[in-house]
């Protein structure tokens, strides 16, 4: 296999040995893709030989399916020596609420404990409407932030490329619930647009886009602060109304009607703000985000700017702390039998027919002959991987006290993965998880001082906070 270093000494040889022009110059000098260099690289390539082989058997089959180590397949298993208690796949479908699924699978096995109820699963609709109508504020108020900015301030563009997302983070589902409480799935299921986004999304972008040039011109006008903010609601009684006519009124009060395990039939009356303080009854400040950023200095607290969907919340905080000191306190949650959000790079090293990630599953390297190896640090610089997915912990499979592979609940529905779940093997984890959720009962009283220290801050185009941009 050719290394980078001999990969980097042949093209030099390559360069010195390029024939000259009739101008004088020598090929290749300005940099462009010229016709020496063309042939050059024509000629490399073995067309004849055991290149050919390998361009048939590539071009007529999936790369997936050849490059697959079945090695890796016949040694997995799916026993765990520890599962946390829970029940039921749950299906985003065609949308980005993975992190607001992935907050809810952490919560459902408190209803589902204390009502005795065998299965249970939240409203993603209706946290979803408020999600996006905070969002659309949060939007049209950083405009009005950002006024004196250039246009073509780099943060500003960051912003204006995803207006109204569908991602988000764990602070956005303690900002919600705490504002909007949540309801059952059975009080507010969801329609067509909300299990399916892209064309709303489209025409959500094009309105807030559209404020934000008109806000722009009425503030390079001389338009005061308090002017804006009024054009602003008129603003967001569009946005209201669009999201009305796509999810449906969100619900203030309900009754909610279920049978238990035991055949008794529970009726009770709820606002979606009871409902949570009485099914759930978890105080979501207490926990703490813990992630490993290592472009960014270890064993300091962060806050990355305009990370929030709520306009009067703080950006989001975490304390970035490395991949092995993550993963202690992800394991000490778990084995405390409690469920763990956390965010990785799911398009890395996944074989979703199986439901197994793990290093090296897909050798393409071996197969194509190349060497791309990058550090952690360096896949997030140079956004090769980013925090694109959230999902939960439920289980660990542990050997000589150490964790072998983790048991993960997705939601992508029963039909993908093993049956919904994924085996995420420790190697996986140490490369793509970048954030988990704990309670700050599991954190260090040492490690939890650095909540109380200064943050430094961290720029709106950072990969961290645009990977959840979908």
């Amino acid at each position: 296999m050719m290394t980078n270093r001999t990969r980097i000494a042949a093209l030099l040889v390559l360069v010195m040995a390029l024939p000259l022009f009739a101008s004088g110059t020598s090929a290749g000098e300005k940099g462009e893709l010229d016709r020496g260099l063309i042939a050059e690289l024509q000629r490399s390539f073995d067309s004849d030989g055991s290149e050919r082989a390998l361009m048939n058997a590539i071009a007529n089959n999936d790369l997936k399916d050849l490059a697959l180590d079945r090695e890796i397949i016949n040694k997995h298993d799916d026993i765990y020596t520890f599962k946390v208690e829970a029940k039921g796949i749950t299906n985003q479908k065609s949308t980005g609420r993975c992190w607001l699924f992935a907050g809810f699978n952490v919560m459902r096995p408190a209803v589902m404990k204390k009502y005795n109820i065998s299965e249970f699963e939240f409203s993603e609709n209706h946290l979803f409407f408020w999600d996006k109508l905070e969002k659309a504020n949060m939007f049209l108020e950083t405009i009005i932030e950002t006024t004196d900015r250039d246009i073509d301030d780099r943060e500003l563009q960051a912003i204006l490329k995803h207006p109204v997302p569908d991602g988000g983070w764990w602070n956005y589902v303690v900002a919600l619930i705490e504002k909007y409480g949540a309801v059952p799935k059975s009080v507010s299921t969801e329609t067509k647009h909300s299990s399916a986004t892209r064309r709303m999304n489209g025409i959500l972008g094009g309105m807030m886009r559209h404020d934000a040039a008109e806000l722009r011109e009425m503030a390079a006008a001389g338009v005061s602060t308090g002017e804006l903010r009024t054009a602003k609601k008129e603003m967001l009684v569009d946005v209201y109304r669009i999201l009305a006519l796509h999810f449906g009124e969100p619900t203030e009060e309900f009754v909610w009607r279920v049978k238990n395990k035991d055949d008794e039939i529970i009726e009770e009356k709820f606002t979606p703000k009871s409902f949570y303080k009485d099914a759930v009854g978890v105080d979501l400040r207490e926990y703490v985000t813990v992630m490993d950023h290592p472009a960014w200095e270890y064993g300091k607290f962060y806050r990355l700017n305009f990370c929030r969907n709520f306009s009067s919340e703080e950006d989001m905080g975490f304390l970035n702390l490395g991949a092995a000191e993550m993963k202690k306190l992800a394991e000490r949650a778990v084995l405390d039998g409690e469920p763990v959000w956390f965010a990785a790079d799911i398009g890395k090293e996944n074989n979703g027919e199986e439901g197994i990630l793990k290093v090296g599953i897909y050798d393409y390297d071996a197969l194509l002959g190349l060497d791309r190896d990058l550090t952690k640090k360096e896949m997030v610089t140079y956004r090769h991987a980013t925090p694109n997915h959230a999902m939960v912990f439920v289980g660990i499979d542990r050997k000589d006290d150490k964790p072998v592979k983790w048991l993960v609940e997705n939601s992508w529905g029963s039909t993908k993965g093993d049956k919904g779940y994924w085996a995420m093997y420790d190697d996986w984890f140490d490369k793509y998880v970048f954030t988990v959720i704990v309670h700050r009962r599991h954190v260090p009283k040492k490690t939890l001082k650095l909540l109380d220290t200064e943050p430094e801050r961290i720029p709106a185009w950072d990969p961290m906070r645009s990977a959840f941009d979908k």
